[in-house]
């Protein structure tokens, strides 16, 4: 069997309506969209969420609750590493800024935990991971929360 010779079978698939094509096809004449007004004219749009004048369901459904997501604190991710692969023995957010590690000097940064230090570096950051903690202190360097 080959992809290319796949057929579906006799009947399935159900050809499309062609309107506008007489009045003995059925859809004929103003093709199926009525007479006048807004709709039997190109360019009208149903927007997905208008009920046709209904009061709309997200209007008639009571707002309750609280949702924290305005206040959620997003992080700039910075593996470990990454931060090896620079070499330096001190690396803040500035620097991180200037080697490429994250876009933003002003958006909060959280060091996590993959990769391995060989050396001893002091790291500032927003947060750090527990285990990015614990691999920063056995490799002989200090995590300092900014």
């Amino acid at each position: 069997m080959r992809l290319d010779s796949l057929r579906s079978s006799q009947g399935v698939q159900k050809g499309r309506k062609r309107i506008g094509r007489g009045q003995g096809s059925g859809k004929g004449q103003t093709s199926g969209r009525g007479t006048k007004g807004y709709h039997s004219r190109s360019g009208s749009k149903r927007r997905a969420w208008y009920e046709g004048g209904q009061m709309p369901l997200q209007r008639r459904v009571p707002k309750r609750g609280f949702s924290n997501a305005r206040f959620k604190r997003s992080y700039q991710i910075v593996n470990l590493s990454r931060i090896a692969t620079l070499g330096l023995s001190e690396i803040d957010i500035l620097t991180m800024k200037d080697h490429g590690l994250v876009k933003a000097a002003s958006k909060p940064v959280k060091v996590l935990a993959e990769g391995e230090l060989l050396s001893s570096i002091v790291v500032s950051a927003n947060a750090f991971s527990r285990k990015a903690v614990e691999k920063i202190e056995k490799a002989g360097g200090e995590a300092v929360v900014v």
